[in-house]
């Protein structure tokens, strides 16, 4: 039986392999003395979570937490060729000073911007509730689908909500929004904003 004769290193290679085993050695060391990132634990929420009506026949907008009205608004729906979607929806960004995007345009934050100062996105693509640069349009169905307020409104209501809050968008004046705005829940608020200097 033959067996194959054991090659020997050429001399040339040995320095060469050597050099790389060093290289190796001293790559492995540094990564293991690299600082590792900290994980850091999940914020707690500050505040209970808060939930958000909108009558699309009385174009109103509410804020509730547990139970309770903290803030309501006026706002503009869609109209009817372009209707805002009904049904139970998530916040899941929230942007101050956005980008407005259509059809390929960038319309950069600013008074010409139909998105106004203030965005918060919703789990439905491409929806969100944010301001507006047409504030005549509040108190009407005129936007694309979104949910429009005044931008002194919407950066009001930026700092009330935050991703993870519920928005309920009703079509119809179904018994959860009659329980939110009747006119006696209200005026407790609109008189609490008034005396607030709003």
């Amino acid at each position: 039986m033959n067996r194959p004769a054991l090659e020997r290193p050429t001399p040339a290679l040995v320095p060469s392999f050597c050099l790389v085993l060093a290289l190796a050695a001293i790559v492995v060391n540094a990564c293991a003395q690299a600082p590792r990132p900290r994980t850091l634990p999940m914020a707690l929420p500050a505040r209970p979570a808060r939930r958000v009506v909108i009558s699309l026949p009385d174009r109103k907008l509410a804020v509730i937490e547990n139970g309770r009205i903290l803030d309501s608004f006026h706002v503009a729906v869609g109209a009817r060729v372009t209707p805002s979607p009904t049904g139970t929806f998530v916040i899941v960004n929230h942007l101050d000073a956005p980008n407005y995007y259509h059809h390929g345009k960038v319309i950069h934050p600013g008074a010409h911007s139909p998105i106004g100062t203030r965005w918060m996105g919703l789990s439905k693509k491409s929806y969100g509730i944010h301001g507006t640069d047409a504030p005549r349009s509040i108190g009407h169905a005129a936007s694309h689908g979104c949910i429009r307020l005044r931008n002194q409104d919407v950066q009001r209501l930026f700092t009330e909500l935050a991703v993870g809050d519920t928005v309920e968008i009703h079509g119809e004046r179904d018994a959860a929004v009659l329980g939110v705005f009747q006119p006696t829940t209200l005026t407790a608020v609109s008189n609490a904003a008034v005396a607030g200097g709003q």
